[in-house]
Order: C-alpha cells, then sequence, then structure tokens
C-alpha cells in the first residue's frame, strides 16, 4: 500500500506529503526506538512550533524495525511529530522533532 516510501533522514516517512489540513497522514517510522527492539512505539503530534492539540497515537510493527500510524490532520500550518516508547524512552530527533507544512 505504501510502496516506495522516502523516509526523510532515513528514520520516517509521511504520505502524502505535503499534508493538507482535513486529510490523513500515514506516517512509518524506523528510528532509535524501533532499532533498539521496543516492544511498543507511540507517535506523539501536535501542530506549530508550540504543538497546540497534541495527541498520542500507538504505532503498529509493521516489518522488521518499521512502525506505522495514521493522523487525521486538524488544522495549523505545521504538523510535528516525536517518537516515544512504553518505557517512555524518546525519540526527538535531537530535540528538533520531525515537522512538515501543512497545505
Amino acid at each position: 500500500m505504501h510502496y516506495g516510501d522516502v523516509f526523510i533522514d532515513g528514520r520516517i516517512a509521511i504520505n502524502p506529503l505535503p499534508v493538507s489540513s482535513g486529510g490523513r497522514a500515514h506516517i512509518r517510522y524506523k528510528g532509535l526506538l524501533a532499532k533498539s527492539g521496543a516492544t511498543e512505539v507511540y507517535m506523539h503530534c501536535g501542530y506549530g512550533m508550540d504543538w497546540y492539540n497534541p495527541t498520542e497515537v500507538p504505532m503498529y510493527k509493521v516489518g522488521n524495525e518499521i512502525w506505522e500510524a495514521q493522523v487525521d490532520v486538524r488544522g495549523g500550518d505545521t504538523l510535528s511529530v516525536c517518537f516515544k516508547d512504553s518505557a517512555n524512552n524518546w525519540d526527538n530527533n535531537n530535540g528538533l522533532n520531525w515537522s512538515v507544512p501543512i497545505s
């Protein structure tokens, strides 16, 4: 279904790009937590630099070290995401998180 996803910096893929307000974004993750053998991964997402309307979405393992989830895009100018596991270890891209513009 999502063949050909391009992993941004080798760790996450967002489909479609750009994301659209009112649409849905499909996010795949294969970063540090996935490579460390996490048994559960959650995507933390929000809007803008101040993380307006944050939500946490459970992800599903879909392959060797790949987790995925979908999120409804509900506004703002930027979708920001980071990830955590069940032991509360975070992957936030070294404090930069991952952000994409919303069209």
